[in-house]
């Protein structure tokens, strides 16, 4: 397995420049984390700016959420994929150690959330944004950028348990309440219809398969991939901020009480905190217990749960019929906490001096 400096060696060399200088005190590792961040960060506030004062019309959204996800998305996640060792893709220790982190946070969200106030349907989908972080629209660049291309890997598995197990596992959790004696079958077949439909994980499996026949695909092809995947980070970034704010502004307009801090803030730091802890403590037990777990894979994984809760989990209460106002509370909070929540822990995981 290696000594623990080998291990914080190894992740260093894999860090975009952040340790190439020798004597880089910790002030200035840490700044540097910030400066790789904050970018993204300011987006998704210039997103939050926009919509907020009237820059950005609420009817535009749709089109720019359209745009990333059938568009820039897709092709980005086609382009990590077809540049990604198929043995990473397809790395069963780090899915299964993230999938048992999943599983757990969300028995865990579920147990501590329902009450009186909160009842099936909020607390699957209060779990489902506890356990499904950002990782498409902000996660995968963010991670390529501080860490190099070698991140994609380990990101991409997460991204595909958290759209395809852990939101059909929510979505049929929610419909647990008992107005619909068939609401678990109709759940079931809605996360399927939705999983077939969406066009992230068809980007992956092509990109993959890219990659496991190392096909060439024509330069102009290429290209055309290229423009769409280069802006599906700032796009996707500032759509975040937008998506935020017309939920806030929808919360407000509907003249509903006032949450309670108790509903939705405890929610939004288990996830910041106790997701990336349970990921680190449970890849690490399996390590010591000789799983083939990579330990760069772990230290993506981490981080991929360090980030704030995915923002399209809010369309999905809306959907499905739970408070989406609390949902978006929890993004929202969770978002504005992760500028310094997650650049501490890439200093942390990152083993600056």
């Amino acid at each position: 397995m290696g000594s623990a400096e080998s291990y914080r060696g190894g992740v260093r060399r894999h860090c975009a420049g952040g340790q190439r200088r020798a004597g880089l005190g910790e002030n200035a590792a840490v700044l540097h984390v910030l400066l790789v961040t904050f970018p993204f960060f300011a987006l998704v506030l210039a997103g939050y700016v926009a919509a907020r004062r009237g820059m950005l019309a609420l009817e535009a959204i749709p089109g720019l959420n359209g745009f990333v996800l059938f568009f820039a998305l897709p092709c980005m996640l086609f382009r990590f994929g077809a540049g990604t060792p198929v043995a990473q893709l397809l790395d069963a220790a780090a899915f299964f150690t993230y999938l048992l982190c999943a599983l757990i946070m969300v028995g865990f969200v579920v147990a501590v959330s329902l009450n009186r106030r909160v009842g099936w349907n909020d607390a699957a989908f209060g779990a489902l944004v506890a356990a499904f972080p950002n990782t498409g629209f902000m996660g995968v660049p963010l991670l390529v950028a501080l860490l190099g291309p070698a991140a994609a890997g380990p990101a991409i598995v997460t991204i595909m348990i958290d759209m395809v197990l852990t939101t059909s596992l929510c979505i049929a959790l929610s419909r647990l309440d008992g107005a619909d004696q068939h609401g678990v079958a109709q759940a079931a077949r809605n996360a399927l219809r939705g999983v077939l439909v969406n066009p992230l994980p068809w980007a992956i499996l092509l990109g993959a398969l890219v990659s496991a026949l190392e096909l060439q695909l024509p330069a102009p092809v290429l290209q055309t991939l290229g423009l769409l995947a280069d802006a599906a980070s700032p796009v996707a970034l500032f759509t975040i901020g937008a998506v935020l704010a017309r939920s806030q502004m929808r919360v407000a307009s509907d003249g509903a009480p006032e949450l309670p801090l108790r509903d939705y803030v405890p929610v939004a730091f288990i996830k910041l905190l106790l997701h990336p802890v349970l990921v680190l403590l449970v890849g690490g037990a399996a390590i010591q217990l000789g799983v083939p777990l990579d330990r760069f894979a772990l230290t993506v994984m981490v981080l991929v749960a360090a980030l704030p809760s995915a923002s399209n989990v809010s369309l999905l209460a809306e959907k499905f019929g739970a408070d989406s106002g609390r949902i978006a509370r929890i993004i929202l909070v969770s978002t504005a906490a992760s500028f310094l929540s997650f650049s501490a822990a890439v200093s942390l995981l990152t083993g600056n001096p």
